[in-house]
């Protein structure tokens, strides 16, 4: 499959013996590299799906909630009609499409990754969270609203996710522009090597170049030769980056998904997200072809 026979004898070089594995390990550092800026978009596309255009109010419990007596009754009440006050304050409000408080159960939820499934008693007392959802393309004065809610629920904190959101994607751009220019990097670093293994391959057989030009032979027939030798080997190489680079996504997914825990997004691959890493090893094949057939007809135009 990846051997063809050349007039050169191009498959008795050193050549093969070294170049499929230096272009198997940049091809698996590409695959890794390539394969975090999919899962990073993948992930800043959900986040942005679930977390734009909403708003949370988080409401502090009164002072003796979670106490079994008559005050604790009482500061339950009393959140009871605060939280409504701030609802009918809400809904009315211009941009809001809708306001709907957390259940408790929800909340729970929310703070087992934190503070773990045992710190949750029944006695803890929990803030009051009310889910905001806004009308799209409206903005609102966060701090304006924040004063008139405090009015009603001292200590009353509005969290816009737009502004966390904002800094979550610049992150995420930050990281995409790491990894793109390190697929930069190890394209250019293919693209020597196949510069230097071509040359080096057309030094050793230079006399048979020679003799080749005197039956007739054309810089495009040789320089065919090393390109069909060069396509073969990166194929070679890339097939054995991407064996090897397989296992190793699969087990950082394993790892990430053994975890369970809501500090990590989930890691996965779709079928688009492996095509795509899949097609990685023919263009890292084609840019070694087509870098040792410019590299020989530049050097053979020099040196006649």
């Amino acid at each position: 499959m990846f051997t063809r026979r050349t007039d050169l004898q191009l498959e008795r070089d050193s050549l093969g013996q070294f170049l499929p594995w230096l272009i198997a390990f940049m091809v698996y550092l590409s695959i890794l590299a390539l394969a975090g800026m999919l899962v990073l978009d993948d992930i800043a596309r959900r986040w942005d799906k679930g977390m734009s255009g909403t708003l949370t109010v988080q409401i502090a419990p009164s002072p003796g909630n979670g106490v079994t007596n008559r005050t604790a009754q009482k500061a339950r009440k009393d959140d009871a009609r605060r939280l409504q006050a701030i609802l009918d304050l809400l809904r009315p409000t211009p941009g809001v499409a809708r306001a709907k408080t957390l259940s408790e159960d929800k909340v729970m939820a929310l703070l087992e990754p934190w503070l773990g499934k045992g710190a949750l008693g029944t006695g803890l007392p929990l803030p009051k969270l009310i889910d905001v959802e806004l009308e799209n393309g409206v903005t609102i004065d966060i701090a304006a609203l924040e004063v008139r809610l405090r009015a009603i629920a001292p200590g009353a904190v509005i969290d816009d996710h737009g502004v966390w959101l904002g800094h979550l994607v610049d992150l995420i751009q930050t990281v995409r522009a790491l990894a793109f220019a390190v697929l930069v990097f190890i394209a250019l670093a293919t693209t020597g090597t196949v510069i230097f293994a071509t040359r080096t391959g057309l030094a050793i057989h230079h006399e048979a170049i020679e003799v080749l030009h005197l039956i007739g032979a054309q810089d495009a027939y040789i320089a065919r030769q090393f390109a069909s030798r060069a396509l073969m080997l990166g194929l070679r190489g890339g097939v054995i980056g991407l064996l090897l680079a397989v296992p190793t996504l699969w087990s950082i997914s394993t790892l990430v998904s053994s975890l369970r825990s809501g500090y990590f997004p989930e890691f996965s691959l779709g079928l688009i997200h492996w095509a795509i890493l899949a097609c990685l090893p023919i263009v890292v094949a084609l840019i070694a072809m087509i870098s040792a057939r410019l590299t020989v007809i530049k050097t053979l135009a020099r040196m006649l």
